[in-house]
C-alpha cells in the first residue's frame, strides 16, 4: 500500500474526506519525525516505537572492486514493532515455500 491508498483507506474508516486524512497523516509523521529530531522516542503501546540509534563508523568491502571502503558513522530512524503487532502479523499471516508472505 502506497501513502495514496493509506490516506483512502484512512479517509473511508475515519468517516473524513481525502484532503482531512491526508493532513490528519501528515501531521501524525510530523509529530513522529519532529519528536525523533528532538531525541525523542515515540512509543504507541501495542503498536510499537519509533525512536533513533547510532551507527558507529566502519569499513566494508566494496563487492565489484573488493577494495575496502570506509563507512561514515551516522544515525538512522529505527522502528521496533509492539507485542501486540507481532501477535497479530503472526497469528494472521505464514510464510510461503518459496519465502513470501499470505493470509493464514
Amino acid at each position: 500500500m502506497n501513502k495514496g491508498e493509506f490516506i483512502d483507506r484512512l479517509s473511508d474508516s475515519a468517516n473524513l474526506t481525502k484532503k482531512e486524512a491526508r493532513q490528519l497523516l501528515d501531521s501524525v509523521l510530523g509529530l513522529i519525525s519532529d519528536s525523533l529530531l528532538h531525541g525523542e522516542e515515540v512509543k504507541l503501546v501495542g503498536f510499537g516505537k519509533f525512536g533513533v540509534r547510532a551507527r558507529r563508523a566502519s569499513s566494508r568491502i566494496n563487492p565489484q572492486t573488493k577494495k575496502p571502503i570506509q563507512v561514515a558513522a551516522k544515525v538512522v530512524p529505527l522502528f521496533k514493532p509492539g507485542k501486540e503487532l507481532k501477535r497479530i502479523v503472526e497469528k494472521n499471516l505464514k510464510v510461503t515455500a518459496k519465502g513470501g508472505v499470505t493470509r493464514k
